[in-house]
């Protein structure tokens, strides 16, 4: 038997587990959904405390779990979907950039040129 189901029994398994009986689910592991149903409960303006000992865990972890509920819902508007403009950007992002390395290229050719400097030898093609 586990630490927590000890406890839970020397503390009277009846009251340890009233919010859990009531709301018809097992003490012990909650599953994100259920975290999610919490949170938003106490978002809607329940007590952190009373919500804390129907569902016998602590106030520090119902905080916890507000916290990164927050935080993901933060993120989650901070981001966008990606699209098929996505693919679109990147290939013209690349595009820039290969002719950005040619018009480089070529300048330094023309200031060669132009100093009557000697180019330097192409390397063979293979």
């Amino acid at each position: 038997m586990s630490r927590r189901k000890r406890d839970r029994k020397s503390m009277g398994g009846a009251a340890a587990a009233g919010g859990a009986a009531e709301s018809g689910r097992e003490p012990g592991r909650f599953s994100a959904r259920r975290k999610a149903e919490t949170i938003l409960r106490l978002l809607r303006g329940e007590s952190l405390d009373s919500l804390a000992r129907e569902l016998g865990v602590t106030a520090a972890t119902l905080a916890q779990w507000r916290k990164a509920f927050l935080a993901g819902g933060q993120s989650a508007l901070k981001s966008r979907l990606a699209d098929e403009r996505d693919d679109e950007i990147q290939r013209l992002r690349a595009k820039v950039g290969e002719i950005t390395m040619n018009n480089e290229l070529l300048l330094e050719r023309c200031h060669r040129l132009e100093a009557n400097a000697p180019l330097p030898r192409r390397r063979p093609s293979e």
